[in-house]
């Protein structure tokens, strides 16, 4: 990698951060073999690399993934967040606790989301994910080290994916890749089908993909890098996981697009490290992409870009943990080697990005989009939407769901639509309310069933599309609960880096328990959290800590006598 172009303002507060190469894909090494990070090993390391063993140590302290004790012969963790909490995550992990946590070969520890809302409550032993039902079997297995291979989970809509252009009739992947390499397709092709398409990224923000794309093909610096995030952390959202795990060919046809139209010769995929089964996919089609001569190592290789001197290396950077490392600025510290803090912005990462370079990222979902819009044209992509929805649009759903999981639909679906797609509630029982675009979004009640799931209809209803989850909950449910459980999950995954959102999560998070304890609902609840509210959403320095409390506001909006609704 070289290093950082010029400074430009904004960037002067990262003077004093040091220089890379980043060190957690070797603290990662040196856990996976030993099982943890023991203190000789990290001197050694410093030595090595000639860095302080205060910076090496600044990293293993933020990065939840990283131990600094030896593991137990058996780790097993209980998710507890929101969807597994609707299933009763509570009562399953006394049950667990009181089984296990008094043995001395087994760790229990309560975590956030692990990505498997889907199975729901969730739990890993080791690195292998699975439901609360199979944790003792999981238990047993590692306590006699029998190894067992986690299966990912097959597609909740029973039928191949309705997107995906490479079919038994047509099975030439990575033809649009080939198409731009042979000279048949150019950047500014690409770039106007993108455009014409209305694309827009699929990771929570909503920005034209087309417009990103051509912002980072315009820089003159270089080198450029492409990054995909595939760090989906929050809970209820796991859409991600499931394109990564049966349709790799597509999120790495649209990364290389990416990098072929920008002029990036280097890309990553950073994903989460609870993917563990969905990582092997991509690096199995990472190698077959080598073999095939499309792509080459980390150094110059003459097989690369099938022949068309293009270099092209693509990369897995495994996450060392930590829901804030889905922000693009945060991401890119980690990857520089610092602590996963967000930047201030701007400057964009388009524009000064990673080693202070312009880089294009995108989510899983967005770079999958890519080659299914070149291969049948934005007019086909556009014309599959409904209402004003415009392409197609996967979403994990979760909760009281008779068939949780990832659906693939038009844009502009409704809530009720896709809700009758999975079975509908649970139990045959009526709607309470919905999270429609996972924890970052606002509750919508019942009468809100009908709102078209499109970034615009979403944020005229009060909520927004967000990360694509749909978290059902049943009438009955104790919402005010439910949204102080979401704040516990970003109290928890705050970096501490702004006090509004290191303070006021906390603070917020002991009130509202408190009165939960006390047997209070909305109505109890006293102005001081809607100032905190409005403190950490205008002054939080990302996401995180400005819609940490937007669920419990909006639990307030629908009335003091509709605690369970």
């Amino acid at each position: 990698m070289a290093g950082a172009q010029a400074r430009v303002p904004g960037v002067e507060a990262r003077a004093g951060k040091f220089p890379g190469p980043s060190l957690i894909p070797a603290l990662q090494a040196i856990q996976e073999r030993l099982g943890w990070l023991p203190r000789e090993e990290l001197e050694a390391l410093a030595r090595d690399v000639r860095r302080p063993l205060y910076e090496i140590q600044g990293l293993i302290s933020f990065y939840p993934h990283f131990r600094t004790t030896p593991p137990p012969p058996v780790a097993l963790h209980v998710c507890h967040d929101l969807s597994c909490w609707l299933q009763g995550a509570d009562q399953r992990i006394e049950e667990l606790r009181d089984r296990y946590g008094d043995q001395a070969d087994v760790e229990f520890t309560e975590v956030s989301c692990i990505g498997r809302c889907d199975a729901a409550p969730a739990v890993a032993v080791g690195e292998v994910p699975s439901t609360a039902d199979d944790a003792g079997a999981l238990v047993t297995a590692a306590r006699t080290r029998h190894h067992a291979e986690p299966v990912p989970h097959a597609y909740a809509g029973g039928a191949p994916w309705p997107n995906d252009p490479y079919t038994a009739e047509n099975p030439d992947r990575y033809a649009t890749v080939r198409k731009f390499l042979s000279g048949d397709l150019t950047a500014g092709q690409v770039i106007g089908a993108l455009q014409d398409s209305g694309l827009r990224g699929m990771g929570g923000a909503g920005f034209p993909a087309g417009r990103k794309w051509g912002l980072v093909a315009a820089q003159p610096a270089t080198p450029k890098y492409a990054i995909c995030n595939a760090d989906e952390s929050e809970p209820g959202t796991f859409k991600d996981r499931q394109i990564l795990a049966e349709q790799p060919h597509l999120v790495l046809e649209g990364l290389l697009l990416g990098m072929l139209v920008t002029g990036a010769e280097e890309g990553w995929v950073f994903i989460r490290h609870e993917y563990g089964p969905e990582e092997a996919v991509i690096r199995r089609e990472i190698e077959a992409l080598r073999s095939a001569g499309l792509i080459g190592p980390a150094v110059r290789s003459g097989r690369n870009g099938a022949g068309s001197g293009r270099r092209l290396s693509v990369e897995v950077f495994t996450s060392p943990g930590g829901y804030i490392l889905g922000e693009e600025s945060a991401l890119i510290e980690c990857m520089e080697g610092h602590r996963g803090e967000p930047r201030n912005k701007p400057p964009f990462p388009g524009i000064y990005g990673l080693w202070g370079q312009p880089t294009l990222m995108n989510s899983v979902e967005t770079f999958a989009h890519v080659p299914v819009i070149l291969q049948r044209g934005a007019a086909w992509w556009k014309a599959q939407g409904t209402g004003d929805g415009t392409g197609l649009k996967f979403f994990a759903v979760s909760g009281h769901v008779e068939r949780p999981g990832v659906y693939c639909v038009p844009m502009g679906t409704t809530a009720r639509q896709l809700l009758e797609l999975a079975g509908g509630v649970s139990g045959g029982r009526a709607v309470g309310a919905i999270q429609p675009g996972g924890a970052s979004s606002n509750f919508l009640g019942p009468d809100q069933l009908d709102v078209p799931l499109t970034f615009e209809a979403l944020a005229g209803a009060g909520s927004m599309l967000g990360s694509g989850a749909l978290v059902v909950m049943a009438e009955g449910t104790d919402l005010l609960a439910a949204a102080t459980n979401v704040l516990r999950f970003f109290r928890n995954e705050s970096c501490g880096k702004c006090v509004p959102c290191r303070v006021g999560s906390a603070k917020a998070h002991r009130i509202l328990t408190g009165l939960l304890a006390d047997g209070g609902g909305p109505g109890d609840v006293d102005e001081d959290i809607r100032q905190l509210e409005e403190t950490m959403r205008k002054t939080s320095i990302c996401g995180l800590g400005q819609v940490a409390l937007g669920p419990v506001v909006s639990v307030l909006g629908r009335g003091e006598n509709q605690r369970n609704i």
